[in-house]
């Protein structure tokens, strides 16, 4: 049964496990680790995120960022959480559930990045795979969205891999590197979330 409260939520950011992974609130101490991976990265992220500046990365930026994140758990609209390796607490990317939204709709969009020096280790599909399960099974949503680049077929294979469906085009998305860009639509949806643990359990 639907729930339809939107009241403000008490509770702390969730810690989630993931295999090697920890997916947790970001801290202040965090900024000169992220700001190095960040700065590693550019040239990775740059095709695939919106625009950043240096003044974006500075601690008075990281703070507000951080505060941005408060606020939006504390009042249901989103979830950001840091990707650490376990054993060093070493940050490797991020996920986020945003523009959350109740009442008939139950849904949100899932977004997600990692460094540079961590791709293709499987950390992506892990994270994004928790996180979606977070979103039904604890956050009781209907439909999570997301949304990539024709051109990111590391996105696209993963997206499939996480039980995502294609869904459409949707043309001049995101202004990304300088010019509107073309994105396709997923989507996995809580009938979606069922059937597969439906089937997994079938073959346990």
């Amino acid at each position: 049964m639907l729930s339809f409260d939107l009241g403000k939520s008490s509770a702390r950011p969730p810690v989630l496990e993931c295999g090697p992974l920890r997916l947790s609130f970001a801290e202040l101490s965090d900024h000169h680790a992220w700001r190095a991976l960040r700065t590693a990265s550019r040239a990775h992220l740059t095709r695939w995120e919106p625009d950043w500046t240096e003044r974006d990365e500075t601690i008075d930026a990281f703070r507000v960022r951080l505060r941005s994140y408060e606020r939006q758990h504390r009042t249901r609209a989103g979830l950001s959480l840091f990707a650490r390796l376990t054993g060093a607490a070493k940050i490797v990317g991020g996920v986020t559930l945003s523009d959350i939204r109740f009442h008939a709709s139950h849904s949100a969009t899932i977004g997600y990045w990692i460094g540079a020096p961590y791709l293709r280790r499987g950390y992506g599909l892990a994270m994004v795979e928790r996180v979606v399960c977070y979103a039904f099974e604890e956050l009781r949503l209907n439909r999570v969205e997301a949304a990539c680049q024709p051109g990111n077929s590391a996105s696209r294979a993963l997206l499939a891999k996480a039980g995502f469906r294609e869904e459409g085009l949707a043309r001049d998305y995101l202004f990304i590197n300088g010019a509107w860009r073309d994105h396709l639509l997923f989507a996995r949806t809580a009938r979606d979330h069922m059937s597969a643990a439906a089937s997994q359990d079938r073959a346990d």
